[in-house]
Order: C-alpha cells, then sequence, then structure tokens
C-alpha cells in the first residue's frame, strides 16, 4: 500500500468515527422540525449560498424537516441605491413607504427566496429533495400588524411615536401549509420562506427576518431554531463565548450590557420563541463551513443555545 492509499485509507475510517458519533443525534432530531434564520453576508456569496443548500438538503436526509427563513436587507439596499432611493433606519428597522414597500416585496419574494429555492433543489436533485419558495403572503401564512415604536426627544426628554411605515410585527401565524409540506409522504419538499406579511385590513408589510423565524418555529414547536449570523454566538465580559444559557441569563446580559447592539434583539427573538414553544434556539456564525451540522450533530456545538 502506497502513502496515497494509506492516507485514503485513514480518512475513510475518520469518516465513519464521525458518523458514528454523530448517530445519537440523528435520533434526537429524526423527524423533528428545524427553523433556519438564513441572512447576513452568507447570502451574497454564491459558493457559502451553494454550501449552505447543501447543509440543508443533507438534514433532509437525515430525517431532519428543515424551514429556512430568510432576510434580505443587504439586497434591497443595493436594488434602492441602483434606484437612487435613499434609505433611513429607526432603532435598526428601515422606514418603509409604499414604493420601498413594493420593492422591499420585489426582492425579498422575488429574487432572494428564488434564488434559495433554486440552490436547494439543484444540490438535492439526485435524491429529488426541492426547494419551495414561499412568503407570509401564501395561504395566509403569516398575518400582521403595523409596528410602533417611541423615541425620546434629547431636549424635552419627551416620547413621540415615529412612523416606520408598512414595517409589521406579527400577529398570527397559520402552519398548516408549512406543516403540510413538510409531513408529505410522498414529496421531500424544504419550505423557503421570505418575511412579508399582510395586516388584517389586507396591506402588505415588511416583517423583521428574525421575528418572523421566531414566530414560525414557535407555530411549529420546532425542536430547534438556528439564527445563522455573522458572529461566532453571545459573548460573555471577557470576550469568551458562552455556550449555553437560559432565558432569564440572556434577559441578565441584556440588562447589564453584556449583551449590546445587534445582539440584543437576537436574544430578544431567541426568548420569544423558547417562550413561544420552541425547545431551544441557537445563535451561530452562519459563515463558517457546515455550521448547523456542527451544532446540531456533535457533542460540543457551534454557538450559543439559549433555552427555558
Amino acid at each position: 500500500m502506497d502513502e496515497n492509499d494509506r492516507q485514503s485509507e485513514e480518512r475513510g475510517w475518520a469518516t465513519a468515527k464521525t458518523l458514528a458519533e454523530a448517530l445519537p443525534y440523528i435520533q434526537v432530531y429524526d423527524r423533528e422540525t428545524v427553523v433556519i434564520k438564513y441572512g447576513g453576508h452568507a447570502m451574497g456569496e454564491v459558493a457559502v449560498a451553494k454550501q449552505f443548500a447543501a447543509d440543508v438538503v443533507l438534514l433532509k436526509l437525515m430525517g431532519v424537516n428543515p424551514v429556512v427563513v430568510h432576510g434580505g436587507g443587504p439586497q434591497i439596499s443595493a436594488m434602492l441605491d441602483k434606484a437612487g432611493v435613499r434609505s433611513s433606519f429607526i432603532d435598526g428597522l428601515r422606514v418603509t413607504d409604499k414604493d420601498t414597500m413594493a420593492m422591499a416585496e420585489m426582492v425579498l419574494s422575488g429574487a432572494v427566496n428564488k434564488e434559495i429555492a433554486h440552490w436547494i433543489t439543484v444540490a438535492g436533485r439526485e435524491a429529488d429533495v426541492r426547494g419551495v419558495g414561499l412568503s407570509g403572503k401564501d395561504a395566509g401564512l403569516l398575518t400582521v400588524e403595523k409596528t410602533t415604536r417611541t423615541k425620546r426627544d434629547p431636549d424635552s426628554l419627551i416620547e413621540h411615536e415615529v412612523d416606520l411605515g408598512f414595517v409589521g410585527e406579527p400577529t398570527k401565524v397559520d402552519p398548516k401549509l408549512i406543516a403540510g409540506l413538510i409531513a408529505s409522504e410522498t414529496e421531500d419538499w424544504v419550505p423557503v420562506i421570505a418575511p412579508i406579511g399582510v395586516s388584517e385590513d389586507g396591506l402588505t408589510y415588511n416583517v423583521n427576518a428574525d421575528t418572523v423565524a421566531g414566530a414560525i418555529a414557535g407555530s411549529l414547536n420546532a425542536k430547534r431554531m438556528l439564527l445563522l449570523t455573522d458572529v461566532k454566538g453571545v459573548l460573555d465580559k471577557t470576550g469568551a463565548i458562552i455556550r449555553q444559557m437560559t432565558v432569564a441569563e440572556a434577559q441578565a446580559l441584556i440588562d447589564d450590557g453584556t449583551a449590546s447592539g445587534g445582539m440584543i434583539p437576537k436574544l430578544e427573538t431567541a426568548m420569544a420563541a423558547v417562550r413561544a414553544g420552541v425547545e431551544a434556539v441557537v445563535i451561530l456564525d452562519g459563515r463558517r463551513p457546515h455550521a448547523m451540522l456542527v451544532e446540531l450533530f456533535t457533542e460540543y456545538g457551534a454557538g450559543t443555545l439559549v433555552k427555558a
């Protein structure tokens, strides 16, 4: 046996050992629903997007029921810039007038949504796993109400309401369409959902994708919700990653200022999802190759787990 053959054999044994060690975790997630919030910089890189799609297909083939909810803020901003439309933000939420809403829906429900569904279908072609592009407008999936925010005037200290336009908050999720797709015994569907909702009076609203993912995960009683972000997880005061925390501990990190900036809404989303019935939410770095697989099927995971 030459050196190349020996190395190939060693890699084969290492792969077999990894699969054997993953077996207990595969059994834990068999036929369970995992909601994945996909967004951030990873969405803009074709190679990373293809790898994400391949990992989603692998989850499906391993008996997991993945449901993907995606964002698209950078893509919306790029389209608005191209059209010469300036965006403004309040507390991280885009102020969305009627024209901006139309463009946001075109980007989210159109280009971004269909591309993700397409890559999943391509990755799953041999196994007949197919992505299905949806938005919250399909089959009454997501009912929302207009988001209200207040800001304190720095001079008078008087709080006043600010109008974010067509930005909504989920009030009701009807998961029958998603549940029907993932329960199909004849086809392997992977729902891919754009964060667009409709109010009771029929108006269309843009909704924060993290919030949508949490609401959908709660309605499906998901085993896990994975928040794929641009950071490795929640950090403590020393900068070390926190592997696991309770909802109460997460709230304490916000209250004492350890969690700040963009981590606060992610922790709030995680806490809300757990309270709504999700067993646990994991905040992890979606830019790392196979981060979802490491989180679900290895002992140490890949991010910060928030549980009740």
